[in-house]
Order: structure tokens, then sequence, then C-alpha cells
């Protein structure tokens, strides 16, 4: 980290969990749209869930997306392919062998692998193949139609709950399969106590696990809910002892990087309250400011661990190289509010909206090529 003033020229940021959209759902957002979005939040590399249409199950529809990236994303975007055909969460697995070697992991994200036997054999031929499993982790049996987390304001204004087993169950078999398999397992969006408290374990235990979580998560509790979809995404906001243990699990190394889950939808979408609203949020572009004010000006973790979590820790578990000429510049004085009217990407729905924040992205450079420029884009 350099240092002028407030300027500082920091390690461009990795987001580890990215929703894009394209193909299939470009009403939402596309590749362009959400690659300069990144590039606006200092990332220069994203990794792109496969929750789209047609699903990166197989090499050819898999290729439908990396010639859209290829004509259009701003920055570099490594996409997922799917764990299980069709990414059902369920049924045949898609052929890692040959996909291992031409996306950057696999995920159902937003399906959790139901069966542990189909997690095991995924585990078997992930690892053969030299890659690593990105876990959304959730038991549909328990979900019992919630959207909200299984909390106190669940309760006090009539609403279904998610139950916190939902998540630390399938994250606690996981953990017992990469035990069996070897695999590599990257665990999603962490947002309860226990899955903390697992994932702690496994890493003393010296098993190949990583995890990661979200701003939402650290900075948000379910009693700060309010009664819009902006405030709906999977897994929920939970509670203050959830957030809590996150806290202290980005501080001790338990969580090893903080992403976004940038999920954006249409106006329409997020308009329909908690119960009726799509998952999801955008974050991309609010990440680093929110990160910086609420955890490193409030003493909760130094910069240099802020920067070990949004740069450094998910370029080690991607693989990719440390110096790649990529840079992002940030006023770290510069104090504004958030504005989603003022994103650009598509999607406008973030419980931050009216947080004042400091930290303003400047400047970014990816592979040595300028991608974002405050002043121009403001001009």
């Amino acid at each position: 980290m350099q240092k002028g003033d407030n300027i500082v020229k920091l390690p461009a940021f990795a987001d580890l969990h990215v929703h894009l959209r394209e193909p299939g759902f470009s009403y939402k957002e596309t590749v362009a749209s959400g690659s300069a979005a990144a590039a606006a939040g200092g990332y220069s590399d994203i990794f792109a869930m496969p929750n789209l249409n047609p699903v990166p199950d197989s090499v050819e529809h898999l290729e439908v997306q990396r010639r859209i990236i290829e004509a259009s994303a701003a920055i570099n975007v490594h996409p997922y392919c799917s764990i299980t055909v069709g990414q059902r969460g369920c049924g045949e697995l898609v052929d890692f062998g040959v996909l291992a070697g031409l996306a950057a992991g696999f995920s159902d994200d937003g399906k959790g692998i139901q069966s542990e036997e189909t997690m095991r054999e995924a585990m078997k031929r992930c690892r053969a193949a030299g890659s690593i499993i990105v876990a959304h982790c959730e038991v549909e049996s328990l979900l019992c139609g919630g959207y909200i987390h299984a909390g106190e304001y669940a309760a006090a204004h009539g609403h279904k709950g998610i139950c916190s087993e939902s998540e630390y169950a399938e994250v606690e078999r996981d953990i017992r399969l990469v035990e069996e398999t070897g695999c590599r397992l990257h665990v999603c969006h962490v947002s309860t106590k226990e899955s903390v408290g697992l994932i702690r374990e496994a890493k003393r235990r010296g098993l190949p696990v990583t995890a990661e979580t979200a701003p939402h998560y650290l900075l948000l509790d379910d009693s700060m809910l309010k009664e819009s979809g902006s405030w709906k995404m999977n897994p929920p906001i939970r509670s203050a002892e959830d957030r809590t243990a996150l806290l202290e699990g980005i501080a001790d190394g338990t969580i090893d990087c903080i992403a976004t889950d940038h999920a954006p939808h249409s106006a329409e979408e997020k308009s329909r309250g908690l119960a009726g609203s799509a998952f999801g949020i955008v974050g991309l572009e609010t990440a680093f400011p929110l990160m910086y004010t609420f955890l490193v000006e409030r003493g909760v973790i130094a910069m240099e661990r802020l920067l070990e979590l949004m740069s450094y820790a998910p370029r080690r578990i991607m693989n990719l190289p440390a110096d790649d000429g990529s840079y992002t510049v940030f006023d770290l004085g510069e104090e504004y509010v958030i504005d989603p009217a003022k994103f650009l990407s598509k999607g406008k729905a973030t419980p931050f909206e009216g947080w004042r924040v400091k930290g303003r992205c400047l400047k970014t450079v990816c592979n040595g090529k300028e991608v974002y420029n405050y002043a121009k884009d403001k001009a």
C-alpha cells in the first residue's frame, strides 16, 4: 500500500462470488455492466457464478459465456462451471475432467447439493481434476418456505424464517467429505456462528477448506431489518451473535476473504417486500468503502487485514498471479452517501442506501490497462 495524504494505491481486489446474469438474464445485468461496476469498485478479477441460461455445464455451454466475456468484459472475468447438469443441485454430474481446465472451479450456487453421495462423488472427481468445489451450503428440507432469518424480527412481524441449521448442517457434511476425499472446498457466503466454528475446527485439523463472507453479514443483523426487498438475500442477514462471530472470523483468519455475492435483479423483482422479492443485493461498488469505513476506521481490523481479505487471499485461493500489473487508487478521505442511482450496475438494490462512507475509487488498472477513471466517469 502506497500512501500520499489520503490518496492510496492498493492491490486491485478479487471477488470470488459474483452473478453477472449473462447469458440468459441480461435484463438484470450484463457482463459489460457488471464488470464495469466491478472496475468502479476497485476490482480487477471477479468470478462468475453459473446460474445462467444456458448453464455452463458443458464445453459448448461454457463457450457461450466465454465469448460474451471476451467481447465485453472490462476486467478479468473467471467463469465457474456448475457441479450438476442444469445446476439442479442433484442428478447427473458434469464432466469435471474436461471442464476443469476451462473453468475457475465448480459451483451450483443458489442450490446446495442435497445428496451426500452426489457431493462425495463430485468431490472425488473434482480432486482428480485438480480443481475446487465452491459450495452453496443449504439443506432445502429445512427451509420450510422461509425468506428471512428465523429470529426475533421474523417472529415479531409474522415472516417465515430460515433456520441457521439449513446452512451449518451442510457445511458440517461437506467438511466431513473433504476429510474423506481430500478435495479443496471453498464455502460460500458464510452467515452463521456455527459455520464459523466448523470452519475454524476444519482449519485446525489442516483440511483444505477456505471460506468467504460478505459485507452485509458483517455490518447488519436482523434487528435492523426493513420491510424492503433490498434487505432480502440468501442466506439471510442473521442475528447479532452471528455477526459477532463473523467479525471474529475475519479477524482471526477463520474466514479467508470478503466476497460480495453481487446478485442484481430488476427493480420490479425487488419491489415486492421481504416475502415476495427475489433473493439478492448488489455490492461491487460499495464493498471496499463499507469495509474501510466501518471496520478499518473503527479499529475492528487493520488495513493490511482488509487487503488480505479482498485481494491477496482470493488470489491465492484461485491461483491468480500476485502481481499482474493490476491496482486501484482510492481517496480514503472523501466522504459521500451511497446512492444506488449512481451505480454502474443495472442492479440498484442495497440495504446500504443512504449510508455515509469514506473511500472513493479514483482509478482501477487491470493487467496494466486503465479500466476505470472516476474523473472521466463523472464528466
